[in-house]
């Protein structure tokens, strides 16, 4: 049985350190450009900078938590509708 607000939290915060983490990347480097171009026109107000790393953040925090949040709520539901045999 799987908790959706732990799964939820736990990828939420891994997703949204790395939209952090490569936006500081790129806007010193130019590293993950593109990457974050497709990011720039899905998260609205999002744009490549440090401003936008904490916009990206917060973005990616609420997107991978409510994503697999519901995924785990799934998952238990699907988990309990199969029949299960007995091994006594």
């Amino acid at each position: 049985m799987l908790k959706p607000c732990k799964l939820g939290a736990a990828v939420g915060i891994v997703w949204g350190l790395s939209i952090f983490i490569c936006t500081l990347f790129a806007t010193y480097t130019g590293y993950s450009k593109d990457f974050l171009m497709v990011l720039k026109s899905i998260y609205i107000g999002f744009d490549i900078g440090v401003g936008g790393a904490f916009i990206g953040l917060v973005y990616g925090f609420l997107d991978g938590f409510i994503g697999f949040a519901i995924i785990g709520w799934i998952y238990n539901k699907l988990s309990g509708c199969c029949c299960h045999k007995d091994h006594n």
